[in-house]
């Protein structure tokens, strides 16, 4: 099991693949922008509250969520500073982006892969954090590999390889030990059906 230091400041590798892996990078965004963009991005996107069948019931997502592209009219500013911040880091030409807001510690992700289907073949996937720091647990689908744990910190950025959805998953648990709300901004490179539907 991996766990990353408060303090550390350097990008780590934490899977490697023929696409770069998923990659952890700490301070992308400084604290005042990211605090300034968590609490725009809180006030002023509309959330929804989904529900999903599972176990043949319907539940409610444990977290609430909202999307947008990237050339919408109605993109919130600080979604469309945050998307050139991640496409200038990244060097992808991002075209969506995906918010989920973890109101507190109780809001979680289960582990899953993002789907492939209307992505952009080998273009990476980005995911930039804002708010309370939330743990990320990743896993490979197959053989024994070790859960690998990261403290994903306001303002970090992870990035995913596309080839990774094939052979990792992960996942947000939940925990007793966080309080705040967390929003993540999954940006992506939608094909340009997808982007029409």
């Amino acid at each position: 099991m991996y766990q990353n230091d408060l303090f550390d400041p350097v990008p780590l590798d934490l899977i490697d693949d023929a696409e770069s892996g998923i990659r952890y990078l700490p301070g992308v965004v400084s604290p005042a922008t990211a605090q300034a963009w968590f609490e725009q991005a809180l006030d002023g996107v509309i959330w929804s509250n989904q529900r999903r069948m599972m176990y043949e019931r319907e539940v409610d997502v444990p977290r609430l969520m909202a999307h947008f592209s990237l050339d919408a009219a109605d993109l919130p500013a600080p979604l469309l500073q945050a998307a050139e911040q991640v496409r200038s880091t990244v060097g992808a030409a991002f075209n969506s982006v995906g918010l989920n807001l973890y109101r507190d510690g109780n809001d979680s992700v289960a582990p899953h892969n993002d789907h492939t289907k209307g992505l952009v073949a080998k273009a990476p996937i980005a995911i930039l954090s804002l708010g309370a720091t939330r743990l990320m647990s990743i896993r490979a689908k197959s053989g024994r590999g070790h859960t690998l744990n990261v403290d994903l910190h306001a303002g970090s950025v992870l990035v995913m390889s596309y080839a990774s959805q094939f052979t990792h998953n992960h996942g947000i648990p939940k925990t007793s030990e966080v309080a705040g709300p967390r929003i993540s901004l999954a940006f992506r490179c939608l094909a340009e059906k997808a982007t029409a539907a």
